[in-house]
């Protein structure tokens, strides 16, 4: 929860681990829009982060690990949550059902491009270097192209569906800059359990007012989805996010999105029969550069 770009070898295990965790990722978005075809958005990021909860407080109290008691804290937590969680999630959920599964992961890595802008205006020791901003200007370029930004003229749908997702990637810098200000000092899975206990208690009730009574008479396809995203994708994968940072720092980290995108991508079209147009795959080129750019060290 941390944007601090530590630079780190990245050592044989740790690439394994990072590359389990983009697979891990890339296919999150597979098994989300399966799911969005027999729940609403909202209760899907409510089984999301409802069941995930459940399995990070599990791993806590088997760990015996301290629980905050400080409300500050768990304001904290709640802050966390909303930014995390509950807007974003929210948000590329709503939005998958309007564009491609792989578009969306295309535009999910541009989390790093807004989150070097946001930790700039709040953070005095993340000044906006001339190599940080080239790579944000062609992280922006990338994310211009993959859109078209001709096609939101339109403001149909699917331009609503991209900026919903966009709008998901700038929650999550916010979140970076709330996670590094309110809670710091914290042991990772603590931290995680928090956030994701705040994201339920409003998830839960703000899906029954808007999508409607929960059902659990679902496909077994829907279930395999959401055992997916909330079991592996969410609380493994925040678990393992953490070893993973530990090992190769959380500038390394930045890398995860290049690779769950075309993990996501694949996925896409192999089970879904998805096609992105070329400049898709031009704009993830260009974001592509922008980011190694963003993580490459000062020379």
């Amino acid at each position: 929860m941390t944007t601090v770009p530590l630079q780190k070898t990245i050592s044989p295990r740790a690439w394994g681990e990072l590359i389990l965790l983009s697979l891990i990722w890339g296919a999150s978005f597979l098994s989300i829009r399966i799911a969005l075809d027999e729940l609403p958005p909202l209760t899907t990021v409510a089984h999301r982060v409802g069941w995930a909860m459940l399995i990070l407080w599990a791993y806590v109290l088997i760990r015996r690990l301290p629980v905050p008691k400080d409300s500050k804290v768990w304001f904290g937590f709640l802050g966390m949550g909303v930014l995390n969680n509950v807007i974003p999630f929210s948000l590329m959920a709503w939005g998958q059902l309007h564009i491609e599964t792989g578009l969306t992961s295309i535009l999910n890595a541009s989390t790093a491009v807004f989150g070097v802008l946001v930790v700039a205006v709040f953070f005095e020791d993340e000044r906006l270097t001339a190599r940080r901003l080239i790579g944000v200007i062609i992280g922006f370029l990338g994310v211009a192209t993959a859109i078209g930004l001709s096609s939101l003229a339109q403001f149909d749908l699917r331009s609503w569906g991209q900026l919903a997702v966009l709008g998901g990637t700038l929650s999550y810098a916010l979140a970076s800059v709330w996670g590094r200000k309110r809670l710091t000092g914290l042991t990772p899975q603590v931290a995680a359990a928090g956030m994701v206990t705040a994201s339920t208690l409003i998830m839960v009730p703000m899906a029954y007012l808007i999508d409607g009574p929960f059902t659990f008479d679902l496909q077994m396809r829907t279930w395999g989805a959401i055992g997916y995203y909330a079991v592996i994708a969410t609380a493994f994968a925040y678990l393992l996010y953490y070893r993973v940072m530990a090992m190769a720092g959380s500038g390394n980290l930045m890398l995860c999105t290049l690779l769950v995108a075309p993990v996501a991508i694949i996925l896409g079209a192999v089970v879904l029969g998805e096609t992105l147009k070329p400049q898709a795959y031009a704009g993830f080129a260009l974001l592509a550069i922008g980011l190694l750019i963003l993580n490459s060290k000062r020379r």
